[in-house]
């Protein structure tokens, strides 16, 4: 059993030491231990179009036109949406359901805090 780190990119567990660094050979990332232990401490802060801290649960409104990608159906601007879950997954920021809509991923550039 390895006592190196999972790589903090893709959680692989199949790191490997090379000099100072430590490689991830699945995603090959490269990172070295004291970039990894300031990382830990370090947590996203999410913020919504005029600099607001967003939290889980906050209500948010959409401040421009968005188009569905797959339809022809447009979430129009000033739609409220309500109890909303941050996360850091690729380019969108916030998981949420929209009514008549349903499930969807928005980036937080696009809505305001209530």
């Amino acid at each position: 059993m390895s006592t190196l780190p999972n790589c903090p990119k893709c959680k692989s567990e199949y790191t490997y030491e090379d000099g100072s660094l430590l490689i991830c050979p699945e995603c090959a990332h490269e990172w070295s231990l004291d970039a990894q232990a300031s990382d830990v401490e370090a947590t996203k802060v999410f913020k919504d179009s005029n600099g607001n801290v967003l939290s889980d649960g906050d209500t948010v409104t959409v401040i421009k036109d968005l188009k569905v990608k797959g339809s022809s159906s447009v979430i129009k601007i000033g739609t409220r949406v309500k109890n909303i879950r941050l996360i850091d997954d690729g380019d969108h920021d916030i998981d949420c359901k929209i009514d008549g809509f349903g499930a969807m991923k928005l980036k937080s550039e696009f809505v305001k805090k209530v």
